[in-house]
């Protein structure tokens, strides 16, 4: 059977070469005489895995020395709880809340101490990244006030498709950033966080494993409540290299497999303008529908989640099922929103999207137009 055309926004769709790659080595790893799937995480062989890992992400993102890469599990919700439980030191941080994650970040936040919210795009059912100047405005009077230990942002919003593409000033309080959704999509430098992480199941490999990138100075501590659980202590993950207890070791061999994959095809320059190709197609298209809108503005749009509706939720729903039929599968908006969402990560190709732009083309001529609404 052919392979579909996959829009899903996670677990996403992995490169051809990758899977191919992994089926050749399911039963037999390298002439050891096992699978991955069966090997210990204290043997050799797999220290080797997770070594290679580590080096090509550290390629790929020029990781400086003063950071640690840590492959850890639980989800990026995991570490909602994680992040103030090591950084929240003075017991303040600040928020910015531009969509469900975020949100729900920030919530998480609020158990351990004051999570101070910079910014929210809600009133506008986050369709948009706050005005950069008044979050820096708010940052730099919060910081003089009485301090902040660390700015969150979720830099990609995958359910309502919106992205910063500046990043916050900050001044001396780290960064923190949830980039789950535009991990490995674009260049990024990672000396304007204090820590990054994401799950991996959109771009960087298969669900159940958590990249945290954090700088040295932040955990040298030890996390900032003593009864954080150990299997959250940063600072103990990093001297165990990731490997407190069982690590997720299949996932990390994904994920190895998934860098090494972005490396040969161009590096991160070469992926962020596939991917604006790609977006920009959808993006274009939905600028000169009669009958489909965008529901990010234009300043806001996703490099990496398309995000889009009819205005009547039939046709939406007539929509996704004529998708099914032309193979292309997971177009259906996330069940808070409704609509469409067309999530378009590294691995989907210029193919998959031309395939549901010829799609919606056709849609549209074949179905009269509805009154719309926002």
């Amino acid at each position: 059977m052919a392979r579909v055309h996959n829009f899903s926004a996670g677990p996403a769709a992995l490169p051809t070469s990758v899977l191919a790659e992994i089926a050749d080595e399911m039963m037999d790893y390298r002439g050891c005489g096992m699978s991955v799937l069966e090997m210990s995480h204290r043997s050799s062989m797999y220290q080797q895995i997770i070594d290679d890992a580590e080096a090509t992400l550290r390629r790929l993102l020029s990781i400086p020395d003063n950071y640690r890469v840590l492959f850890l599990q639980g989800g990026a919700t995991l570490q909602f709880a994680g992040i103030p439980m090591n950084l929240m030191r003075r017991g303040r941080a600040g928020y910015v809340v531009t969509g469900n994650f975020a949100n729900k970040a920030h919530q998480e936040a609020t158990k351990y101490g004051e999570a101070v919210l910079l910014a929210s795009s809600e009133d506008t059912n986050f369709d948009r990244i706050p005005n950069m100047a008044d979050i820096n405005a708010r940052i730099a009077a919060e910081a003089a006030g009485d301090g902040l230990d660390y700015v969150y942002i979720c830099q990609n919003n995958t359910i309502f498709g919106t992205m910063f593409h500046e990043l916050p000033d900050c001044g001396d309080v780290p960064l923190v950033a949830d980039v789950s959704s535009c991990f490995l999509s674009q260049p990024l430098d990672v000396e304007r966080y204090g820590l990054i992480y994401a799950g991996a199941q959109k771009n960087a490999g298969a669900a159940g494993v958590t990249v945290v990138i954090v700088r040295d100075d932040l955990i040298a501590e030890g996390p900032a409540f003593a009864q954080t659980p150990q299997y959250l202590d940063l600072k103990t993950q990093a001297a165990k290299g990731s490997m407190l207890n069982t690590p997720n070791t299949f996932g990390i061999y994904v994920c190895g497999k998934v860098f090494r994959w972005v490396e040969q095809t161009g590096g991160l320059a070469a992926m962020a303008e596939r991917n604006w190709g790609k977006a920009n197609l959808l993006y274009g298209l939905l600028e000169h529908s009669e009958l489909f809108h965008g529901t990010a503005q234009a300043d806001s749009r996703s490099i990496a989640n398309v995000t889009f509706r009819t205005g009547d939720a039939d046709l939406d729903a007539a929509f996704v099922a004529g998708a099914a039929e032309h193979q292309i599968q997971n177009v259906k908006g996330h069940r808070l929103v409704g609509g469409m969402r067309a999530s378009v990560y590294n691995a989907v190709t210029m193919e998959d999207v031309q395939a549901l732009a010829t799609y919606m083309k056709d849609f549209e001529a074949q179905h009269s137009l509805s009154p719309r609404s926002n």
